[in-house]
């Protein structure tokens, strides 16, 4: 079997400090009738939703994990995954109805969009009540298949992101976002994931940001992305999925 990911947190001590900001991570998970067809060739439906619950289920933990994350929310429509976040200690916002006429594209950007201004009104209402609570709650947009995302690697780009913008973590494909950022600033999150989602937030003003992190950039799409991640090494969710689904090192290997 491949390495199985080290989630050891970011061992960063999390200031004590009572007006210390804010940190939401945002997972949106799109309907599972429709997830990952890309990886219909090799796994059933029933296959890719246990795959999917599990990456989602290694990553929410991998967010987690790191000290300066306030709270892990996923955003979804679909009953089963709002269930396994729940169960894995992350909270759960319906997916915001929107045009039902939306693209899946503009419909995940929405409940984004959405879920990033609730937490930021929550705590303008619920805690600092200041003016400048908003701006207060940073927000980082996370995808939600990324099984071998190290905690480390997430607290190093939030700590290199800028301040008084938005800055984005470009997938291993380069041409979409595993991340975008939105740093202490009153600003939109103004999410844009979908094709070629790199160019057009670097176009809107987001910031490349250059760190070295190959289990952040990873996100699976393909059969070839699954054996990237399961070479790198996945979270015990997704090791215990893909074991029972046979795969093992010499299946991994099999991916330049």
């Amino acid at each position: 079997m491949g390495a199985t990911r080290s989630d050891d947190g970011d061992r960063v001590a999390a200031s004590s400090d009572p007006a210390r900001r804010i940190v939401a991570v945002l997972i949106a998970v799109k309907d599972l009738a429709a997830a990952k067809s890309r990886l219909a060739a090799e796994f059933s439906g029933p296959e890719r939703t246990r795959l999917v619950l599990a990456m989602l289920s290694d990553t929410v933990a991998a967010a987690g994990a790191v000290s300066v994350v306030d709270l892990v929310t996923v955003v979804t429509p679909d009953p089963l995954v709002a269930e396994t976040a729940r169960r894995i200690g992350a909270r759960v916002f319906d997916e915001p109805v929107g045009d039902p006429a939306q693209p899946p594209d503009a419909r995940l950007n929405h409940a984004f969009a959405s879920a990033a201004a609730v937490l930021r009104r929550e705590e303008v209402i619920g805690h600092r009540r200041g003016h400048d609570a908003a701006a207060r709650v940073d927000i980082i947009a996370l995808q939600a298949d990324l099984p071998a995302m190290r905690p480390a690697e997430l607290a190093q780009a939030y700590a290199s992101a800028r301040r008084g913008g938005r800055s984005l973590v470009v997938d291993h494909h380069g041409t979409g976002t595993a991340a975008l950022i939105l740093k202490d600033s009153p600003g939109e999150l103004a999410p844009l994931f979908g094709v070629d989602s790199a160019r057009r937030h670097a176009e809107s003003g987001a910031s490349k940001l250059d760190g070295i992190w190959p289990g952040l950039r990873l996100d699976v799409d393909t059969a070839v992305d699954v054996r990237r991640a399961h070479r790198l090494g996945v979270g015990p969710a997704t090791v215990a999925v893909l074991r029972s689904l046979g795969w093992n090192d010499d299946a991994s290997a099999t991916t330049a």
